[in-house]
């Protein structure tokens, strides 16, 4: 029998592919982005909404199902100095609702991602290559940033 080929250093180990889905807790909207671990990188999906009646379970076991990640991945918000939020209830609660669809479920501190969001989506429409700038569209764009935050630590 041969050797095995040795693997290149820096190329990633195929075998170990795996997806994750980001969200970026709001309470109106939660933004919600995929991320693979080949690449380091994430893409927007859109929002999920976010009502009194609760989170739509609906929308997010849809997104399960069609992108079959392997991680969840939650941005935790913080103050500047780190302090917890007014949200950190609200995202602890919806991280144990997540739990329910059986998949491990991480956080990252989100600190400034959905400031890192406008600015991008602002250069972007400055720039020309967009359009108008809704709501929905810094909340996925936050979840892309917490996304490769998890996705950089790894």
């Amino acid at each position: 029998t041969s050797p095995p080929c040795p693997r290149m250093p820096g190329t990633p180990e195929l075998s170990r592919a795996s997806s994750i889905l980001a969200f970026d807790f709001g309470l109106r909207r939660i933004g919600v982005a995929v991320g693979q671990t080949i690449t380091g990188s994430a893409s927007p999906l859109g929002t999920v909404a976010n009502r009194e009646s609760g989170i739509d379970r609906n929308a997010i076991a849809a997104l399960i199902g069609e992108w079959q990640p392997d991680v969840l991945v939650v941005g935790m918000p913080a103050h500047a100095d780190g302090s917890a939020s007014d949200l950190q209830e609200p995202v602890e609660a919806f991280i144990g609702e997540l739990r329910g669809f059986g998949l491990p479920v991480e956080t990252v501190d989100e600190r400034y991602t959905s400031v890192e969001a406008e600015r991008v989506l602002r250069e972007a429409r400055a720039a020309g290559s967009r359009g108008r700038i809704g709501k929905e569209d810094i909340d996925s764009a936050a979840a892309v940033f917490i996304a490769e935050r998890w996705l950089a630590s790894e």
